[in-house]
């Protein structure tokens, strides 16, 4: 328990002296992004997810198959804009390797405008969403979030992917005690698949019972947030900067 309560500290308050400095909840607050966005994609745009592509794998094929309320065409968009969003994220990785206080702060400020742009036209768009408003809402978050999933990846803090929670899940039960491992980062791992819990739950709130906008404003508040302090903090060029 000691261990376990350790690393929640470690994640959300890191010492200086920390191999990735303030990287670690930086993330964790991108991760509860994640949940805000697929929130609102999921219950306004119509069972689509901008974020997890898995489950949009899964709903294209629903949608083939002919289940009602799921649409090809928007799996498809969300794919496609995902995609290229993870090429862009890709591109800046390779530009700013070597610094990932750079790396995320550049993509977090793209991240961000495209994230206002969301925020535009669904302050525009009415409800229930139209259908151009919801394919264009579908493209920019799609490549918003295609472009924070391929800064998580090159930034490589373990267990703070921003997005995707299987295997995160997978290793509280695989590599715990019980299981006879060393139980290892299990605060951590927690941590992340409560900010994405968290995120949901207020994003489904607040669409559902308030106003659609404010899941995508809240996101680009904490958003502009993880950009200013990724730049403010890895000025310097600290040790944890590097990759």
């Amino acid at each position: 328990m000691n261990t376990f309560l350790a690393e929640v500290r470690q994640t959300i308050i890191p010492g200086s002296n920390k191999k990735d400095g303030p990287l670690p909840p930086l993330l964790v607050a991108m991760t509860f992004v994640t949940g805000l966005v697929d929130a609102f994609s999921y219950l306004v745009l119509g069972h689509v997810f901008v974020a997890n592509m898995t489950g949009n794998v899964v709903f294209l094929a629903f949608a083939i198959a002919g289940a009602p309320g799921f649409s090809i065409g928007a799996s498809l968009v969300a794919l496609v804009a995902f995609w290229l969003g993870a090429l862009a994220g890709g591109r800046i990785g390779t530009r700013f390797a070597e610094h990932r206080g750079r790396l995320l702060s550049v993509a977090t400020s793209i991240q961000s405008a495209l994230l206002a742009i969301s925020v535009i036209l669904a302050a525009l768009s009415g409800t229930p969403v139209t259908a151009g408003y919801r394919y264009g809402l579908i493209v920019v978050l799609g490549a918003a979030m295609g472009l924070q999933n391929a800064a998580a990846r090159r930034i490589a803090v373990p267990d703070l992917t921003t997005t995707v929670l299987t295997l995160t899940i997978v290793g509280t039960a695989a590599d715990s005690a019980i299981a006879g491992g060393s139980g290892s980062k299990s605060g951590r791992r927690v941590i992340a698949i409560l900010a994405m819990l968290v995120g949901a739950l207020i994003g489904a709130a607040l669409a559902l019972h308030v106003h659609i906008l404010f899941p995508l404003a809240i996101a680009l508040v904490v958003l502009v947030i993880v950009g200013t302090l990724s730049r403010v903090l890895g000025r310097s060029d600290p040790a944890w900067a590097e990759s």
